[in-house]
């Protein structure tokens, strides 16, 4: 198992944000405390815009040069570019650990799934799970499936991902619930699967499975994981009842998949999300 992390991830703050450092900080500090499940690290590599642009459009890119909010969840910051580059790095460095063999997951912030081609939005800027599915594509995989479990709608990467020849979308999440979009699959590849508020921990977790198999009948060369663990049941921002060993057995389904797996980390605002991490990369090694 590769961690890909940088400690200057957790170098800014927003009075007040959720999305805040100590969720990469606490979670680092309990997996190099722990003991039982063996642990490679590696750091994020520098992204080119060539690769960016495949996902998202010039002006964008520009704008996260700009001291402009964005809208109220997704603020401006000192240095954000180089944060937002820095977490998409994490995501092409767990890719490229994929491809060698090593189950990769990329413990970054700021998280991607929410930002399009053209708008950072639901705390994202980069979408760092579509930037690596499209350069798994352009080097040579041929078909990528994202499996995003964050409680809420991937919209962006479904927006950027939706009809691209080679890449399919898979997203379970709660519905209503930010930022209301989910409700019906989209183009010919992309497949929601909406839950509603405090749906039963083992119906949620049938969900899940009914998902993973429906992607497992295209072989995938490569599974590309949006880890969002705010579906738990201690999460502020949504309304669902998983627990820790759900997330357990959730890295463990993928592990018996059998197909190479990256993950980066999505969403997550408990307390608790150290534990849920370490659960959820227990399951993917089989410890």
């Amino acid at each position: 198992m590769r961690i890909i992390t940088d400690d200057a991830c957790a170098g800014y703050l927003v009075p007040g944000h959720p999305e805040r450092p100590e969720r990469i900080g606490n979670t680092l500090q309990l997996l190099r405390q722990q003991s039982d499940l063996p642990l490679a690290w590696g750091v994020p590599v520098e992204v080119p815009d060539s690769t960016l642009l495949r996902a998202h459009t010039p002006h964008h890119l520009a704008r996260l040069r700009e001291a402009v909010e964005f809208d109220g969840d997704t603020p401006h910051f000192d240095q954000l570019e180089t944060y937002a580059r820095a977490s998409a790095g994490g995501a092409l460095a767990a890719l490229s650990a994929a491809r060698d063999g090593e189950t990769a997951f990329s413990l970054m912030r700021p998280p991607g799934h929410h930002a399009t081609r053209t708008r950072a939005m639901g705390f994202c800027y980069l979408n760092n799970i579509a930037i690596a599915a499209l350069e798994a594509l352009a080097t040579g995989i041929k078909t990528v499936a994202v499996y995003d479990f964050d409680v809420h709608h991937g919209n962006g990467t479904e927006a950027i991902l939706v009809n691209q020849p080679g890449a399919f979308f898979y997203s379970i999440h709660q519905f209503p619930c930010y930022p209301d979009t989910g409700t019906r699959n989209v183009g010919h590849n992309c497949f929601n699967f909406p839950v509603p508020p405090r749906t039963h921990r083992q119906e949620y977790r049938h969900i899940l499975q009914d998902a993973l198999e429906h992607l497992l009948l295209l072989k995938p060369g490569l599974i590309a994981v949006s880890a969002g663990f705010d579906s738990y049941a201690r999460d502020p921002l949504a309304q669902q009842e998983l627990e820790i060993e759900d997330y357990y057995w959730l890295g463990q389904s993928l592990r018996a998949s059998g197909v190479p797996v990256m993950a980066a980390l999505e969403g997550g605002y408990s307390p608790d999300l150290p534990q849920l991490i370490l659960a959820f990369l227990r399951g993917l090694e089989g410890k």
